[in-house]
C-alpha cells in the first residue's frame, strides 16, 4: 500500500467510523499518520511506539487485536482496535482509536469472578463479592468472608463490574449493597463500614 491509497482508505473509513474515532497508522517504529476525531488521544507524526500500546501488541501477534486501554499511555483512556497492514513494503498497524464506552457496548458486566484460595482456583459469583483490593500489586476479591487472588488488575474490573460496584479509592471498589454505613473518622475522613464490620477509606 503507497502513501497515497493508504490515505485514500483512511478517507473512506472516516465516512463510516463514528465520528468520535480517531485513526493512527504506525510503522515498526513510529506514527506516520493520525487523523484525530472527537476522540482525541493527541498522538503526534513521528511520535515512537511505546512499550504496552495496541501499535507494539500488533507488531509482536501480526493479528488484529481489540483492546481496553487505560490512561497510563496517551493520558486519555480509550477503546483502541488495531489491523496489521502493509504500507510501502513493510509491516504497519492501522488503529482506530475510541472512547471507552464503545467497549461497554460490546461487552456484557462481568457475572463472576475466578479467584486463587490455598493454591486452588474457586469462580464466584459477582454479588457474593462485598469488595475488592489492590494490596502490594495484587488484587484481591472479598467473598463469604474468605479472600482470593484475581488475575483482572483494579483497572480492568472498574470497566469490567456491574454498576452496583462502585471505585472509592485507587485501592477500593465496593459492592454496594454490601454497605452498612458512611461516617466520617476524628479526621473527618469519610469511611465506609461494610455488613461484616470492614472499614474501608474514601
Amino acid at each position: 500500500m503507497t502513501n497515497e491509497s493508504l490515505l485514500q482508505l483512511i478517507s473512506v473509513m472516516k465516512d463510516w467510523i463514528p465520528k468520535e474515532a480517531s485513526i493512527a497508522v504506525a510503522s515498526e517504529h513510529a506514527y506516520l499518520h493520525y487523523i484525530s476525531g472527537l476522540h482525541d488521544i493527541r498522538i503526534q507524526k513521528g511520535q515512537s511506539i511505546e512499550k504496552g500500546s495496541i501499535a507494539e501488541a500488533v507488531f509482536k501477534q501480526k493479528c488484529r487485536i481489540e483492546k481496553l486501554m487505560d490512561d497510563s499511555i496517551f493520558g486519555v483512556p480509550y477503546y483502541g482496535v488495531g489491523y496489521p497492514i502493509k504500507f510501502e513494503g513493510k509491516d504497519g498497524v492501522l488503529i482506530v482509536i475510541l472512547p471507552t464506552t464503545y467497549h461497554f457496548l460490546r461487552s456484557q458486566p462481568l457475572t463472576f469472578l475466578t479467584g486463587k484460595n490455598n493454591e486452588h482456583w474457586y469462580p464466584t459469583s459477582i454479588e457474593d463479592i462485598s469488595h475488592i483490593e489492590s494490596l502490594q500489586k495484587k488484587t484481591w476479591f472479598y467473598a463469604n468472608h474468605e479472600s482470593y487472588h484475581s488475575n483482572y488488575t483494579l483497572k480492568d474490573l472498574s470497566f469490567q463490574l456491574p454498576d452496583n460496584f462502585l471505585r472509592i479509592h485507587r485501592s477500593y471498589i465496593v459492592n454496594i449493597r454490601y454497605i452498612y454505613e458512611i461516617s466520617r473518622d476524628f479526621s473527618s475522613t469519610i469511611q465506609i463500614t461494610l455488613n461484616d464490620g470492614t472499614l474501608l477509606p474514601v
